[in-house]
């Protein structure tokens, strides 16, 4: 098969012939039809994963179509329509015996762990806990941009961010999961405070539901502006970028007993990242992390997508083949773009 590999962290990756994968007793190989480009995939094409064994094929947002299947999956067969989410968990953990599959103690992720769907195939594990089906009538580019951004965004706002209508969200960082987040908490009858620096990302968080936009290339303090337009801060905030800046304005967005889930990875040299805790303390906020969504919990954000309350379909902005994606995925660094870019290799 054809597949977008890299040998060295952070030097060019090119497409080459690979050997086919073949599925696991308790997994799946699919077809992909479908697979988003991910900032978290620059993350890892940079270094910043140590899961990741060199050569590596990046790639975690997919849909396609169920190729082969192991002899102990009971649940699928060729040719069913999926997708799946970016942690493929165990089934049998703690975790996951609680429901919490998307912090499962033994998880695998396309990509990550393993070769991922930058690719004309890839591996899934434990299909029957992880593989989602993809309702007829929805386009395998709108069911990859579900597998992390808009499901991530969904549980951020929805399950972990516990909104409720009319409250004031501030969605820091407008790529695809923060205007995944700004849509979804626009839909909720939330007023949504968008902020990024690109005025083409702010336009989207506009059409899709944003009440108020702030473009922090002009504006140095972003929380205050927040606290302002808010009438005292957000009661609910998200770093959906992963910066330390972007960390710290949300926290600082915030009113009293307002609470901030950070969405975005923080990669840095020593695992750290500064946060305004004294404010944590004395405004008595939640600092709160969101990782994924099970692949259980999908259903209820299905259904508003089918009813088209949700249109994750209007998030992606641009379509591109195997070939474009080397360059594609260096330029994240320093353009991470607006939008969703889907690959169809």
């Amino acid at each position: 098969m054809r597949a977008v590999v890299f040998e060295r962290f952070g030097e060019p990756a090119e497409v080459r012939e690979v050997a086919d994968p073949a599925p696991a007793p308790h997994g799946v190989v699919v077809r992909v039809a479908a697979t988003g480009l991910c900032r978290s995939d620059w993350h890892g094409w940079r270094g910043h994963d140590p899961d990741i064994a060199l050569p590596h094929v990046p790639g975690h947002e997919l849909a396609g179509v169920v190729e082969a299947v192991g002899d102990r999956v009971a649940g699928w067969r060729p040719g069913d329509r999926v997708t799946v989410p970016f942690v493929c968990a165990c089934g049998t953990c703690a975790a996951c015996a609680a429901g919490d599959q998307q912090v499962c103690e033994r998880q695998t992720q396309p990509g990550f762990t393993h070769w991922g769907s930058f690719a004309e195939y890839v591996a899934l594990d434990h299909a029957d806990v992880n593989l989602v089906p993809v309702p007829e009538g929805m386009s395998y580019a709108t069911a990859a941009s579900l597998g992390c951004r808009f499901a991530t965004a969904y549980r951020a706002v929805v399950q972990q961010g516990r909104l409720a209508a009319g409250e004031w969200v501030a969605v820091h960082g407008c790529g695809g999961v923060g205007l995944s987040a700004v849509m979804i908490a626009a839909a909720s009858g939330a007023r949504v405070v968008a902020v990024d620096v690109s005025a083409r990302a702010l336009e989207l968080a506009h059409a899709f539901g944003a009440a108020e936009c702030v473009d922090a290339s002009r504006t140095p303090d972003t929380a205050a502006a927040v606290l302002d337009l808010t009438g005292g801060g957000a009661h609910l905030s998200l770093d959906a970028l992963g910066s330390p800046a972007t960390c710290a304005a949300s926290v600082a967005g915030l009113r009293r007993r307002g609470r901030h889930v950070q969405v975005g990875l923080l990669p840095s040299a020593d695992g750290t990242t500064p946060v305004p805790m004294g404010r944590a303390v004395a405004l008595e906020l939640e600092l709160l992390g969101s990782h994924g969504m099970a692949a259980h919990t999908y259903p209820p954000m299905l259904e508003l997508v089918r009813a088209g309350v949700l249109r994750p379909d209007r998030l992606v902005t641009s379509t591109i083949g195997l070939e474009a994606v080397p360059a594609a995925l260096a330029a994240m660094g320093t353009a991470p773009g607006a939008g969703v870019t889907v690959v169809e290799p």
